[in-house]
């Protein structure tokens, strides 16, 4: 089994990660260990030192080394005498905040628990085991339902929680964090990924300091500016060596990640829905869920950390036909014409994109209402058919026709003011009554916390794909919220908004997913604003960034793979000089760097040269046959970009028979010895033959010396090298590196 209990301590095993919990004499639950197995109880690392001005329990009499203060909880609350950063915390009908959680039940049950409402880790009832613990404020009878998700072979845990009242008064959630782990040992550092619009997911590593650090969100979605998820890690530890942890927020709203070191170097951390944009009324008899939280932990680095993110994500996030298939190749109009286009425009671009071996034509921003700018139009989901006569309809014919699929770009939860559905319904927008509306892009946030809202979009966006053959859905989200208020709930609920807007978009998302599972859904926030696993959850892949330079793409890229897989991250070939950066790479550089993900291009094919289509051409030849190691093979990082002076990746088929590597070089040197780059995850004894200079290597050649790379000229040149196993019995082996 992989969840056990003896003598008051849980057991949740997966195959190389041990999770232990003890309830104490006082029904105090108490966190025991989280890493790798131990085959004994932890109890014996627990300490109970008095520390002055540390309160005690009122049972515990005059035992001064007992306090909530200084043990580490597996699940604290606030106001009954911890003062570190608390998981959950209600104000009850009589105004007071205290919560004294003790233990009551639990119950292990087959399977893996779901959500109501939200995204969650999915599993066969043979591939996972739940257990729920149940804890019991004994005066005002709220419940708090920790659920543990046990996934064995995945090597992962999930959390969540519930909140039940069974009181006779009402309370109010002010938080409702799915993550709590207390940790009290260790010298530990934390990496989160920082960020801004064209900019995301930015690794930084820093030393805990003492006091509370913190990585959050409060723009309504999981943001630019940080992502949810974070990593612990010792301060020894590597890409290959040490241990580390790592949690990702399964939600795509306001989230808060705190992680406090204290008084005696203990380390908290907390992860889940943001205070600063929630609150929720919880009637007698009612409940609520939180999101979850995805967990896993290596003693081997942090690139084994990665790859089991990256394996739950595709195999236990993401769903429907595209999460393991192949992608196609797809090209979008966007950077090519903006909203300047007509039938004519696309088609040639389709056209060329067609003789170039390309398998989907996207129509971006434009197609729709009276939308010839971003100040217009948002909200109008028919075509313009001054752009496209007759509808979608048409074009999409004669596009089927050149052998191509066709998708199509949605913000479906924006309005301009300058639209019909705005003039219609101005108060399906959200804001605040007697205050203007903040602008973002000149448009404004639809209420998605209102049924009729999520009903109507619903409605327009099934028509158009119900009446044509649309394979794609780009689904774009492109500004940060704030104004929230609903006319649909009284003034003392309205900070549940944003959560309820949360709730609603995943609602529209689950419609719509069910009913057209042949569609290929494409996440979007300007970019990479709302790259979380809930969204993965509905749409199997995201557009990475805004900012499509082949330079800061390796930047973006690199720290998207700690948790995210390569199959995720929708990464395409634009023109040069870059729109974002007016920085100008080789078409082979960014090549290069789109092929580590989901590839298309993003440009007027018709102005390339006739060798630069060639080399398009020879591209969409070289990712089809190699997207399949790429999206289904084991992810290495073999370089820091922000250290080193390149961005080097591989990926390793699942047998470790073939090995694709790739890299950018940034900056030229003269006068050098040839680079040389260690690769990871071979087999020791096999024998690899490279594509390079077709001689021949052990595995523990190239993992140990490295493998030289070609030489290379100019900045931001790239590099490609294929390896494939082959017998000892056909190959003469190099053993000069």
């Amino acid at each position: 089994m992989a969840i056990s209990v003896e003598n008051g301590v849980f057991y949740l095993e997966t195959a190389h990660t041990l999770y232990q919990m003890k309830v104490d004499s006082f029904g105090i639950l108490n966190h025991l260990w989280y890493g790798a197995k131990t085959d004994c109880c932890m109890d014996y690392l627990l300490d109970y030192p008095d520390v002055g001005f540390a309160g005690n329990l009122y049972e515990a009499g005059n035992r001064r080394t007992y306090s909530l203060n200084t043990l580490p909880l597996e699940y604290a609350a606030g106001g009954a005498g911890d003062y570190r950063v608390p998981a959950v915390s209600v104000t009850h009908a009589d105004g007071s905040s205290a919560l004294d959680l003790r233990f009551r039940e639990y119950q292990i049950r087959k399977g893996k628990y779901g959500i109501p409402g939200l995204p969650a880790v999915y599993a066969d009832e043979d591939e996972a085991e739940t257990l729920e613990i149940i804890l019991q404020d004994a005066l005002s009878a709220v419940e708090i339902s920790l659920l543990y998700g046990v996934l064995p072979r995945a090597d992962v845990i999930t959390r969540a929680v519930l909140v039940r009242n069974n009181g006779d008064s009402g309370i109010t959630i002010n938080r409702a964090h799915s993550l709590c782990m207390d940790i009290p040992y260790g010298e530990w550092e934390w990496v989160h990924f920082h960020g801004r619009h064209v900019m995301e997911r930015q690794m930084e590593r820093a030393s805990l300091i003492h006091g509370i650090q913190e990585s959050s969100s409060t723009r309504g979605t999981s943001s630019h500016q940080q992502n949810p998820a974070v990593l612990l890690c010792e301060k020894d530890c590597t890409e290959t060596n040490g241990f580390c942890m790592g949690a990702v927020f399964m939600y795509s709203g306001g989230f808060l990640t705190q992680i406090e070191r204290d008084q005696l170097d203990q380390v908290r951390v907390v992860m889940g829905l943001n205070p600063d944009t929630f609150a929720w009324k919880l009637d007698s008899g009612e409940c609520f869920y939180a999101p979850e939280v995805i967990l896993s932990c290596s003693e081997h680095g942090m690139g084994e950390l990665s790859r089991r993110f990256h394996h739950v994500i595709r195999h236990h996030v993401c769903r429907g036909e595209y999460k393991l298939s192949e992608r196609p190749v797809l090209i979008n109009n966007w950077e090519a014409t903006y909203f300047a286009f007509d039938e004519e425009k696309i088609e040639r671009i389709a056209e060329q994109a067609a003789e170039l071996g390309i398998d989907m034509m996207v129509l971006d921003d434009g197609w729709f209402g009276k939308r010839d700018d971003d100040i217009s139009g948002l909200g109008d989901w028919f075509v313009n058919e001054t752009k496209l006569p007759g509808g979608l309809g048409g074009l999409i014919g004669r596009i089927n026709g050149m052998g191509m699929k066709f998708g199509l770009w949605f913000e479906p939860e924006m309005v301009s003011e300058d639209s019909e559905l705005y003039r219609e319904h101005p108060d399906w927008a959200l804001r605040i009554p007697g205050r203007n509306p903040v602008r973002g892009r000149y448009q404004l946030v639809l209420d998605m916390s209102r049924a009729e809202v999520v009903e109507y979009l619903y409605q327009v966006m099934s028509r158009i794909l119900r009446e044509n053959h649309i394979e794609y859905v780009k689904w774009d989200m492109n500004r940060s919220i704030c104004d929230w208020y609903t006319a649909e709930l009284p003034a003392d609920r309205q900070a549940e908004v944003p959560h309820r807007y949360v709730l609603g978009l995943y609602e529209l998302l689950e419609r719509l997913t069910e009913e057209f599972p042949h569609v290929l859904f494409e996440g979007c926030s300007g970019g990479g604003g709302r790259f979380d696993a809930g969204m993965l959850y509905y749409c199997p892949q995201i557009w990475c960034s805004d900012n499509t330079d082949a330079h800061d793409r390796t930047l973006i890229q690199y720290g998207t793979s700690f948790f995210y897989p390569a199959s995720t991250m929708g990464s395409h070939v634009s023109a040069v000089p870059n729109h974002q950066t007016g920085r100008v790479t080789t078409l082979q550089t960014r090549g290069t760097v789109a092929m580590a993900g989901s590839f298309g291009y993003e440009l007027d094919l018709n102005r390339l040269s006739a060798e630069e289509k060639a080399e398009v051409a020879c591209q969409v030849k070289a990712y089809k046959a190699h997207q399949e190691l790429i999206h289904n093979g084991l992810y290495y990082r073999l370089s820091n970009p922000w250290e080193d002076n390149m961005s080097a990746w591989a990926f390793v088929s699942q047998e470790q028979t073939k090995v694709l590597v790739q890299g950018v070089v940034f900056r030229a040197a003269a006068n050098v010895l040839r680079l040389r780059l260690r690769l990871a995850g071979l087999k020791a004894d096999a024998v690899y033959r490279s594509s390079q200079d077709g001689q021949t290597y052990t595995g523990r050649a190239l993992m140990s010396g490295g493998i030289l790379l070609p030489k290379l000229k100019g900045d931001d040149a790239a590099f490609e090298i294929c390896l494939e196993e082959k017998s000892f019995a056909n190959a003469k082996v190099n053993f000069a590196i």
